[in-house]
């Protein structure tokens, strides 16, 4: 033996004494012996015949190995080039060394953290939507597609630790959210789930059907989807801060890419239009130039169904948002510059100034880069216009609003598939919207009127049309009741297909 590796031997040996008592090791040692040799004999009792144990069934060529070692002993997930580090330190120095070197970097804020390996299981990532009661399109797909699966499927939802360096099994009260109880308090719960069993998904499949942004949760996903021997999906939504990341908020282009980072390594995409499947197409081959494949994408459509009302909600809504005598135009949508409101409020102030009476509801369920439009909306308010906002109006409403108003206007710059034109068509109620990408996909259907978005009078015309035009607006009801119609459980059925039932493992995983 060289005196090099005289020197390493001796500190692999002096990290593990100086560890060895960690009340934490035992049991994390214990659980990693189980899952690299699942056929062997018992784990050992001891620190030391654990490791032993744990060096004999370590490949430390096998970079899913590196990850689910580094992952069970610090119990929270590693970042790639930390899985990348370690496994050339294996290929030097042995299976030891990775021991010891994960034993060194186990955190002590975590040391009360229990360990599970998930084999065989489908986890699914609803770390969003179990944590917050907004309800914007995103939300609404995430909520009736995972809601279905958890009824037809044997899986478990998953969410992340706080610190955003672990996964956790969601709460009872996560869950009821996530499945519908939007009205449960935001914000991670404060049951201690935190301190917890945290999970290492191990030989399962791992899917995300909502869009990940933090930095720290992106950057470990991007290590568990690219080392961990896991199958990996996600439903692609859209690359607007790719395309459109000056109507975005700030911060979301940057944090974004980091999530593409990670989905440019998963395998299978789901996108939710052809337009969206057209982006993601693009960035895969912009990929293809640093050597990365990139995953295989597939367009499985969103649904269009309507909810139909009860005439006791009819009745309330319009008690509560409809004036008297006059037409309502409705604008569903979260108020951010790429939803174009402020175009749909300068062609509603060219109507009224030219006589034409009727209301307009703007519905959202969120808001940012929106103080123009505040403004703007603040203005026509104190100038007696019929214009209100409202936010967080529960589905039962919207959709009593969707019937009752006379047509919808969605002009937005940039789409993944536009749930609102979908929906107002879905229930009969014509609508005004962007003449290209998902919009002109949903809008080619008919019951449309198809404009340029950034042309504020072509949007104007389009609305007076369906106010003043009877037989333009009759012949656009008729056509939208006459559309192919596609429902949630379709689209819920196809997804799992597609993300779980025909998404292999990797090989030799």
């Amino acid at each position: 033996m060289t005196a090099k590796h005289t020197f390493v031997d001796r500190a692999v040996r002096a990290t593990i004494v100086r560890h060895a008592t960690r009340p934490d090791l035992l049991p994390r040692l214990t659980t990693l012996v189980r899952a690299l040799s699942p056929a062997g004999p018992p784990p050992a009792t001891t620190v030391d015949g654990l490791l032993t144990q744990a060096s004999d069934a370590l490949r430390v060529d096998q970079e899913p190995q590196i990850w689910l070692t580094l992952a069970v002993i610090a119990a929270r997930l590693p970042e790639s080039a930390d899985v990348v580090a370690v496994r050339r330190l294996g290929e030097l120095s042995g299976a030891r060394a990775v021991l010891a070197e994960a034993i060194r970097r186990m955190p002590m804020e975590n040391a009360g953290r229990e360990v599970e390996v998930v084999t065989g299981e489908v986890l699914v990532d609803i770390d969003h939507l179990a944590q917050t009661s907004l309800m914007t399109g995103i939300q609404r797909v995430t909520h009736k597609t995972v809601s279905r699966w958890q009824r037809d499927h044997d899986l478990s939802f998953v969410c992340w630790t706080k610190d955003y360096l672990a996964i956790r099994r969601t709460t009872a009260t996560e869950t009821a959210r996530a499945l519908g109880s939007f009205g449960t308090t935001d914000g991670h719960d404060d049951t201690g789930a935190d301190r917890g069993m945290v999970l290492i998904p191990w030989k399962s499949h791992y899917v995300v059907p909502e869009v990940a942004l933090d930095i720290p949760r992106t950057k470990r996903l991007l290590a568990l989807v690219l080392h961990s021997g896991c199958a990996s999906a996600v439903i692609g939504f859209d690359l607007v801060p790719l395309t459109s990341s000056e109507t975005t908020a700030s911060n979301v282009p940057a944090d974004f890419m980091n999530g593409l980072a990670a989905i440019r390594h998963v395998d299978r995409v789901a996108t939710i239009s052809e337009a969206a499947h057209n982006e993601y197409e693009g960035w895969r081959t912009m990929i293809t130039s640093i050597g990365v494949t990139g995953p295989e994408v597939r367009t499985i459509s969103l649904p269009v169904e309507a909810s139909e009302p009860s005439p006791e909600q009819v009745a309330a809504t319009r008690q509560r948002y409809c004036v008297p005598t006059v037409p309502m135009v409705l604008c569903v949508g979260s108020h951010e510059p790429r939803k174009n409101h402020l175009g749909v409020l300068h062609a509603a102030e060219l109507l009224w100034r030219d006589g034409l009476e009727f209301s307009l509801v703007f519905v959202g369920g969120n808001a940012w880069n929106s103080d123009r439009f505040q403004r703007r909306l603040a203005e026509l308010q104190a100038a007696g216009r019929l214009v209100e906002a409202a936010l967080g109006v529960a589905d039962d409403t919207l959709w009593a609003l969707y019937r009752l108003a006379r047509c919808t206007v969605f002009p937005s710059l940039n789409e993944g598939f536009g749930l609102p034109v979908a929906e107002s068509l879905a229930i009969g109620t014509p609508a005004v919207t962007s003449n290209f990408g998902s919009m002109l996909e949903i809008g080619a259907e008919g019951g449309a009127l198809l404009v340029n978005p950034r042309d504020d009078r072509a949007i104007a015309a389009a609305v007076r049309t369906l106010l003043t035009d009877d037989f333009t607006h009759a012949r656009l009801v008729r056509e939208a009741a006459a559309r192919p119609t596609r429902n949630w459980e379709t689209y819920a059925r196809e997804t799992w297909d597609y993300m779980v039932e025909t998404n292999p493992l990797p090989s030799g995983a």
